[in-house]
């Protein structure tokens, strides 16, 4: 059963728009609950009708204020959310983007088997759509805000069957940088957070995701991956004020894993 989040008021009058829930076990339906319990008015999109109806019961049920179909891959889709978002909000506090997607066959295998198209699939998507939603986004924080992305360890080592999601990941963690340093004047901080393994419906498209997760929960410092609600968490302290001066960041949420030169010795 979930944990509920935190109550409180760290988001209040603060205006979240959400792309990538995918049902209840998506990690940006937690961060989705844990912006909610702390006051935020949130907005959701989804693309195309079968996410549609799994998408809209939840927000509904977090008193959304908006209900959107976009796909990053449409301009002028794209161009609609956020003639919608000035619709209903005026503006805009926070973005999350947690979209990511690519050829499930060619996550197994060799990296170097990676087809020209699916390469390029992977990195318009799980990393170009940040910049392209960024960049429709920023005029609409005037005073501010806060972008953040989900990335994963396989950006930075190598991970069995992460293969191209791996290096879109890399590419979207150095978005991040550079986005960071140019909204950084502008007051927009711009983060990724790093979660472990979860099981998630995204995760469950990696060939050997339960080997995976039960071994960074045997060997993660914590012996723990990370929860719907840790994810949460976080991201609510990157979307509220108490992050002012954190930007161009990857935050890790996974136990401690990623500090690890070799797994614990009983597990050698």
């Amino acid at each position: 059963m979930p944990v509920e989040p935190v109550t409180g008021e760290l988001l209040k009058g603060k205006r979240a728009l959400i792309l990538g829930v995918a049902n209840d076990h998506s990690i940006a339906w937690g961060i989705a609950r844990a912006f909610a319990a702390q006051g935020a008015e949130l907005g959701f999109t989804y693309q195309g009708d079968s996410f549609g109806r799994r998408v809209k019961p939840l927000a509904e049920s977090v008193g959304a204020k908006m209900i959107v179909p976009a796909d990053v891959l449409d301009g002028a889709s794209l161009d609609a959310l956020f003639e919608k978002v000035v619709e209903v909000w005026g503006g805009l506090d926070i973005l999350v983007h947690a979209i990511a997607h690519s050829d499930k066959a060619e996550l197994d295998g060799k990296f170097m088997a990676t087809s020209r198209a699916n390469f390029l699939h992977s990195l318009d998507i799980s990393c170009y759509s940040l910049v392209d939603l960024a960049r429709r986004a920023s005029p609409l924080m005037p005073v501010g805000g806060s972008i953040m992305s989900l990335t994963y360890i396989g950006a930075q080592r190598v991970t069995p069957h992460y293969n191209v999601m791996g290096v879109a990941k890399a590419a979207l963690e150095s978005s991040v940088r550079y986005l960071a340093n140019d909204l950084g004047p502008d007051g927009i901080r711009v983060n990724a957070i790093s979660p472990g393994p979860m099981r998630t419906l995204a995760g469950a498209a990696i060939s050997g995701a339960r080997k995976v997760y039960n071994v960074t929960e045997r060997n993660a410092p914590m012996r723990q991956n990370a929860s719907l609600e840790a994810v949460g968490g976080t991201a609510v302290f990157l979307a509220s004020d108490l992050s002012q001066a954190v930007t161009g960041e990857v935050v890790f949420v996974d136990g401690g894993f990623h500090i690890l030169g070799m797994a614990q010795p009983e597990y050698l």
